[in-house]
């Protein structure tokens, strides 16, 4: 059972201008789909502007904590911080699981602690902060909730599995690596992806499924990783 929101409003001290921004923001498709009278929008589009403002807002933060490191170290700590395991960190914390609007079936099958689904939430929240108040709101939010956690992470470990994949590959000397979605399956709330990951050679590397895209990405380098008898971490 999903939480009020009212409830999140108060603990984060945050009042949205336009309460149903907030709603949308928690709102999954597999809901969308099975309540269709009441004329909702899921969050996927604000999963996409938050994604973007996350970029920014944690481009920025680094530019300025770290005048020192070069353009790479920033791209690579960036990459540490924007990414499914780190953002599902925060959902976490901050318990956006518990405030998700999910279908039965998502319900049933663990939806609300899928690291993919926290992830997305997390980003959408940001995006409807952020068309809801601007984006020193969003900075502000993230400075609170996501920089100030950051030092608990030490120091950034390998964003996952399709950066090591790519870091391995680059060390065997070999060129970029090609990801593909080669089918999808299922009906529209509970779409599963499969994805194929190939060397620049047309090698088939690894192949692996999830509920995203990113998701099935992530799976398909994992069992690359795995075939090369590269450790993963």
């Amino acid at each position: 059972m999903n939480k009020d929101l009212h409830v999140l409003q108060r603990r984060l001290g945050i009042r949205f201008r336009k309460p149903a921004l907030l709603k949308q923001a928690f709102t999954h498709s597999s809901y969308v789909n099975e309540h269709r009278m009441e004329a909702r929008q899921d969050n996927e589009r604000l999963e996409y502007l938050g994604d973007a403002v996350l970029e920014l807002a944690v481009s920025d933060y680094l530019f300025h904590t770290y005048p020192e490191r070069p353009e790479g170290e920033l791209t690579k700590l960036r990459a540490s911080i924007v990414c499914e395991p780190s953002l599902v960190g925060f959902a976490e914390r901050l318990e956006f699981g518990a405030f998700v609007l999910l279908g039965k079936g998502e319900e049933l099958t663990g939806g609300r602690t899928r690291p993919a689904l926290l992830a997305d939430v997390f980003e959408s929240f940001v995006g409807a902060l952020y068309l809801d108040q601007g984006f020193e709101a969003a900075q502000s939010f993230l400075r609170e909730h996501m920089f100030a956690h950051l030092p608990e992470l030490g120091k950034p470990r390998i964003a996952d599995y399709k950066t090591q994949l790519q870091e391995h590959i680059q060390q065997l000397g070999q060129g970029p690596l090609d990801y593909r979605i080669v089918e999808e399956r299922g009906p529209a709330h509970e779409r599963e992806f499969v994805a194929e990951v190939y060397a620049a050679d047309g090698r088939l590397l690894g192949a692996g499924a999830g509920r995203s895209k990113k998701e099935a990405e992530q799976q398909a380098a994992s069992q690359a990783l795995a075939a090369m008898g590269v450790p993963i971490g």
